[in-house]
Formats: C-alpha cells, structure tokens, sequence
C-alpha cells in the first residue's frame, strides 16, 4: 500500500485535525483497515452514506472481506500529505470527492525534491511504521522508497561512476527513522529501495533516475552502479551504518 501520512496545519486546530483524519480515511484507511482488519473505516462510511453512494453489495461480502486478511503488509512511502480544514468553495454541481473535505496545505520551508515536486519528509516513514505497531500489530516492511532524479550525467565522475550523494543522504536518514521505530517495537521485516537500477516509467519514461544502478541509454543501455549503490552493499553487508 502506498501509505501517505496526513499532517493537520495545526495540531492544536480541531478543525484541522479533524480534516487531516478524514484525508487519512479516504487515502490510507480506505485500503489499510479492510486489509488488515476486516473492517471499513466508520468515519469514512458515514461519508459514504451521507453522499448516497454505498455501493451494492451481498450480506455475505463483508464476512469474506473480514475473514481473508493480509498476513504481511507492504509499505510504499515517499512524501507526506499537508491537509488544512476546507477554506475554498465546493461546486455543488461537481461530482463527490475526497477534497470536497479538506483543502491541501502548501506548508511554507519543507525540504523539496525538485524533480518530483514531491516534499522529503523523513520522519513520515517512522509516523508510519508506529502508527501500525500501535493499531494494526501488522509485521511489514518498507517495499518502496526512493527519489528520482532528472539528468543525472551532471553528476558522472572521471571514475566513471555516478555520485549521488543526494540519494546516499536520502536513503541514511529514511533507514535512521526505520531503525528508531524498529527499536521501538515496530514489527519491521525489512527495507527495500524504488528502484535496483533505472527503470522506465510510463508516465515520464526515463526521464527521472531512481536507481543504485545506472542505465545509459546512450550507451548500448549500459550498467554502472552508482556511488550510492556500493554505500548501499556496505549497509546490508555491515547491516547498518553510521551517521
């Protein structure tokens, strides 16, 4: 599941929370409650009753849902949700959507990834992983983190090699968070990195580089990996590191 937490402009807001629970229903819980739980979010069918829009369904289809639970559960993490309590108009005449609920926050100073227009936000994977061990006592693990990067030639070395220092320091601090929330119970099977080497991507092709291996296109597609991928081989070598 690619689980994105939601953030409240102001935690001591309650309209604010309370638009950020909502968001937190429709994008995570909607899939993370009936997978693990068996069972749908109330706040989320309370909506749903309210729209008119429960869909049609056998009395036997809930039991089937409940009684078939995942046993492991994969975590896709890449960037948070900043939510605000809802400031603009709602077209009443617009079909239903989950942002007829809340507006999202454009919140000043985060740390970006310019290539994605993504925010970096590594706690958010640690918010994740005790968020599970405190309400779904789910083992799991990390199956996708990454950043892509666009044109990252700029960055080959006279060694031939690519050095991305930028995905070493994005990759350190996502695994010092997995390890603090791994120390704290968190039942964490794992880490796995988006992606072994550049993949392409159907919707911006291989325009963003997401890999510790290298793919020269003009080059017979050729592999190099990268400098993050040797620091990436003492990490699981060493099962750590330090920093």
């Amino acid at each position: 599941l690619n689980l994105t937490p939601s953030y409240p402009r102001d935690s001591n807001n309650p309209e604010d929370v309370r638009a950020a629970e909502i968001a937190d229903a429709f994008f995570n819980r909607s899939f993370l409650d009936p997978a693990v739980k068996g069972i749908f979010p109330e706040e989320l069918v309370k909506i749903v009753k309210e729209l008119d829009m429960i869909p049609e369904m056998q009395a036997s289809d809930l039991d089937i849902i409940k009684n078939n639970t995942v046993d492991l559960l994969g975590v896709n993490y890449y960037q948070p949700r900043r939510i605000k309590a809802k400031e603009t108009p709602v077209d009443p005449a617009a079909e239903p959507m989950p942002e007829n609920y809340f507006d999202v926050y454009d919140m000043p100073g985060k740390k970006m990834n310019p290539y994605r227009g993504w925010e970096i936000y590594e706690k958010g994977i640690y918010d994740i992983l005790i968020n599970l061990r405190d309400n779904y006592g789910m083992p799991c693990f990390i199956s996708e983190n990454g950043m892509g990067v666009e044109n990252e030639r700029r960055f080959l070395g006279e060694d031939g090699m690519i050095h991305d220092d930028y995905r070493i320091e994005f990759v350190s601090e996502h695994l010092k968070y997995v390890h603090q929330a791994i120390q704290e119970g968190a039942n964490c099977l794992g880490y796995h990195m988006w992606t072994c080497m550049d993949n392409w991507s159907w919707t911006n092709a291989y325009k963003n580089r997401y890999g510790f291996i290298s793919v020269d296109l003009e080059n017979d597609r050729k592999r190099s990996i990268k400098k993050s991928g040797y620091w990436f081989k003492q990490v699981s070598d060493n099962n750590g590191f330090e920093g």
